[in-house]
């Protein structure tokens, strides 16, 4: 998994509130346990029309969206049924930064855990991005993982919470198995000890 330190990037808008994980990712993709080529599927149903031709007004296919990673939507994102693939897809497209009010609590964890990070910012923040985005939508946020705060694109920090152990994993790029492996040797050593003991 790739560190997350500090994030400078132009964003995506999808303001939908209550955007369910079959949206972010629609139910006939599920059969892969690949995470490969996922970001094609991303939104799919609102993404391409007939035949897989893609609609040109819808965010994801508009010329600015190439090389962004952090997404903007609305209010309980994520909500809906529990799927890894929805953060894949996510991820898969280039997103490391998922912008909202609030995120529904399975995606929040499965997110978290792929390296992708939910940035819970509340409603007037919200509202103000979205109005500075809607004026100039080339602007860049800045995300900074170690100061749990998302800038603005005209420079006002916006806190934000995160688990600390995810925070961690991140920031060192280590999902749970990695952070564990890192105290293999003390491991090994008070198994040896207990041993000795018996």
């Amino acid at each position: 998994m790739a560190r997350f330190t500090t994030l400078t990037s132009r964003v995506v808008v999808v303001p939908a509130n209550d955007i369910d994980t079959d949206q972010i990712i629609p139910a006939r993709f599920l059969k892969t346990i690949d995470k490969n080529g996922l970001g094609a599927s991303l939104f799919a149903d609102w993404r391409y029309g007939e035949g897989g031709v893609p609609r040109p007004e819808f965010p994801l296919n508009q010329p600015r969206a190439k090389g962004a990673q952090v997404l903007v939507a609305g209010a309980n994102f994520g909500c809906g049924s529990s799927r890894e693939h929805a953060p894949w897809a996510l991820t898969g497209f280039g997103f490391r930064a998922v912008v909202s009010t609030s995120f529904a609590d399975i995606f929040q964890n499965n997110a978290l855990k792929n390296g992708l990070l939910p940035v819970a910012i509340d409603a007037a923040s919200h509202a103000s991005l979205l109005s500075q985005l809607a004026r100039d939508p080339e602007a860049q946020v800045t995300v900074d993982l170690a100061a749990q705060a998302l800038r603005l694109p005209d420079g006002t920090p916006v806190k934000f919470h995160i688990d600390p152990f995810a925070r961690t994993c991140l920031l060192e790029g280590v999902d749970e198995l990695g952070y564990i492996l890192r105290f293999e040797p003390r491991i090994a050593e008070h198994e040896r000890r207990k041993q000795e003991r018996t």
